[in-house]
């Protein structure tokens, strides 16, 4: 598959939801968080559906550092040893990170970097950021969007978001871009269907430039689409999606759901990462989506994306060089509204602004072209109208009306997203 250059116009569906909402989790654990699941056996063959063991004769992920977007990560669980990184609270602050009370993270984290067969990626870093409650929740998209520029911040190479919503937030948004220009690969799920949930690709998979992941499953050796995955036009790619996981305080779980599918294509980024340190993060992705193995109509579809994760291919097909991110279709490979993270300049100095949108062979979403410019008027730190977050990462202004127009969202939006999905 072969990468060009070229200008695209069109509609982009804009969501007008305000940006403070009550967000549904994107994967599902086979238990409650707060009942005790069944213990299950360690996953020892399960990553032989990507062909693990010949994807680490050329990456193991050593030297990658992934941020881990979700309920915190249990760090003692003897899979996770040794490769959880202090990380950051963004819930309560009573934690580092590195204590997860509900047990997604945890499972997120062990399909990227965990040893014993769990782990895609066995030698890649965690950094754990804690942006979701006990009850499986964030109230406030910008909490997400904190979190992502502080991992940014502190280095991270790939950035998982294993959560979602179906509107669209300008300030995650602002918070995925200053990411994509700061040269990080950025995976999301595509999110799981629910009775009462509209069936679009959540946010912010979504958002251009991030990869968009639905879930698989397999019938008779065969891969196929994921029942209960959403997908659209967005989807970028395929993993699998009913897996097993670490627990918290040790053991297994069983779970499913396209948050499980996008730790897989997390950890195969890093894989990538590791093998070609100076590549950029465009040219992961470009490797990741050229060598997706091809499902159901042929090129592009909306329930596969590309297609099938496949690692192997990733580390070694001559895939053509690409100079920024082909999922980008805002253009925005040099400049950000918001500075660029303090390492940048030192990672990567030859990546500058590129004009018009790169486009994968076979097809990208007709979204509006444009340049994200840089504004002086923008603090150094991020900030919005509605949340001005401080150096502790806790504190939180918010206008009385502002907090009464969210308190009704959220009572509405949990009335269509009680739960876990």
């Amino acid at each position: 598959m072969s990468a060009h250059v070229r200008r695209r116009g069109g509609p982009r569906a804009v969501w007008t939801l305000p940006v403070l909402l009550a967000a549904a989790l994107a994967g599902s654990l086979a238990a409650p968080a707060v009942a005790v699941a069944e213990p299950v056996t360690p996953p020892r063959d399960q990553l032989s559906l990507l062909d693990a063991a010949q994807a680490w004769r050329h990456s193991t992920g050593a030297g990658v550092t992934v941020a881990v977007l979700d309920s915190g990560v249990d760090a003692e669980h003897p899979d996770l040893a040794d490769r959880v990184l202090p990380g950051r609270d963004y819930v309560d602050g009573s934690t580092d990170g590195r204590a997860d009370p509900v047990g997604h993270g945890t499972a997120v984290a062990s399909l990227i970097a965990g040893a014993g067969g769990t782990g895609l990626a066995p030698e890649a870093r965690i950094l754990p950021v804690r942006v979701l409650d006990e009850d499986n929740r964030y109230e406030r998209s910008a909490t997400v969007a904190e979190g992502v520029i502080w991992a940014v911040e502190q280095g991270a190479q790939v950035i998982n978001l294993s959560l979602g919503s179906p509107g669209r937030s300008e300030e995650l948004s602002e918070a995925i871009g200053y990411a994509i220009t700061n040269d990080v690969v950025v995976v999301a799920c595509a999110g799981n269907a629910s009775e009462d949930g509209p069936d679009v690709v959540w946010y912010p998979a979504r958002e251009p430039g991030v990869i968009a992941v639905a879930g698989l499953t397999w019938s008779d050796g065969d891969a196929a689409h994921w029942p209960r995955s959403l997908a659209g036009p967005e989807t970028v790619l395929s993993a699998p999606a009913v897996l097993v996981g670490a627990r918290p305080g040790g053991g297994y779980r069983r779970v499913t759901g396209t948050s499980f599918s996008s730790a897989l294509v997390a950890a195969s980024a890093a894989l990538v990462r590791s093998r070609w340190p100076e590549a950029s993060a465009g040219e992961v992705v470009q490797r990741l989506v050229a060598t997706a193995r091809d499902l159901g109509e042929p090129g592009r579809d909306p329930r596969h994306g590309y297609g099938a994760l496949d690692p192997v291919a990733a580390l070694t097909a001559e895939v053509p060089p690409v100079r920024a991110n082909p999922l980008d279709t805002l253009a925005r490979h040099g400049e950000s509204r918001l500075r660029s993270a303090p390492w940048r300049a030192e990672r990567r100095p030859d990546l500058l602004p590129l004009d018009g949108v790169v486009e994968i062979a076979g097809g990208v979403p007709p979204y509006r072209s444009g340049t994200i410019h840089t504004d002086p008027s923008v603090p150094d730190r991020f900030r919005t109208g509605q949340v001005t977050p401080d150096d502790s990462g806790g504190a939180a202004v918010v206008g009385l009306a502002g907090l009464a127009l969210a308190l009704l969202l959220r009572a509405l939006l949990r009335q269509q997203h009680p739960g876990v999905g």
